[in-house]
């Protein structure tokens, strides 16, 4: 039996998480909330062992032994449960939100908290929307690489919404759980703005919901038209 069709909500999330990532940006909360871990000396948390060894190094870990396993599914899962080719679509989804924010970070000229005067460092203050202007920092520290490695598996939700929605809410729920867990992590260490993981976070959502929109109509089984009877 076809699904009924699904209301395109994933379209009103995507623009209703951009506005609420804009009235953030006019806020001016980044700031506020690095201040709260971080002084003109420095971050005192940047190097605590639950934060950088187990919190950043583990989750690294943790992703990657995240990555293997949807690997494995795409290969060798129960083709009744989800065609291949499906589930390599799916794989490729995720993978491609792994890349995607490194590669803005690297091509980014914002400067990480750490990197600014007000905490230690050299650089000055510039909004990483303002495209033109340069902070006298490194650089490549927008969006939030680390958040990734939790938000990346935000495709998992769509893949597994139709056929197993439990699966799916169980998915999408620890993939924002974890997300936020290391978002705070870069906050507290002073390695991004609040914004950064927001930002790497809606990324990954757009990436999925539009996966989602292609592969979707893919999978709904062609009506074959009637044939008339003979006159």
């Amino acid at each position: 039996m076809r699904a009924a069709p699904r209301p395109p909500q994933d379209l009103l999330v995507a623009p209703a998480g951009l506005a609420l990532l804009l009235w953030w940006e006019a806020s001016g909360w980044d700031l506020a909330l690095s201040r709260v871990y971080g002084s003109p000396q420095g971050f005192v948390l940047r190097e605590h062992w639950l934060l950088r060894g187990v919190l950043h190094d583990g989750g690294r870990l943790l992703a990657g032994a995240a990555l293997a396993a949807t690997l494995a599914w795409a290969a060798l899962g129960d083709a009744v449960a989800m065609a291949r080719r499906m589930r390599w679509a799916w794989t490729a989804t995720v993978v491609l939100c792994l890349l995607a924010v490194p590669t803005l970070k690297r091509l980014s000229s914002t400067s990480c908290p750490w990197d600014l005067e007000e905490f230690g460092g050299l650089a000055s203050y510039v909004p990483h929307w303002m495209l033109m202007r340069v902070d006298g920092g490194p650089g490549q520290c927008f969006p939030s690489g680390h958040a990734v490695a939790a938000f990346a598996f935000v495709p998992l939700y769509f893949q597994w919404r139709r056929a197993r929605p439990r699966r799916a809410a169980l998915l999408l729920l620890a993939s924002v759980a974890l997300g936020v867990l290391f978002g705070w992590t870069q906050l507290a260490r002073g390695a991004h703005f609040a914004s950064h993981s927001l930002w790497t976070a809606w990324l990954c959502w757009v990436i999925g919901a539009a996966a989602a929109r292609v592969l979707e109509a893919e999978a709904q089984p062609t009506r074959v038209p009637a044939s008339r009877p003979a006159a």
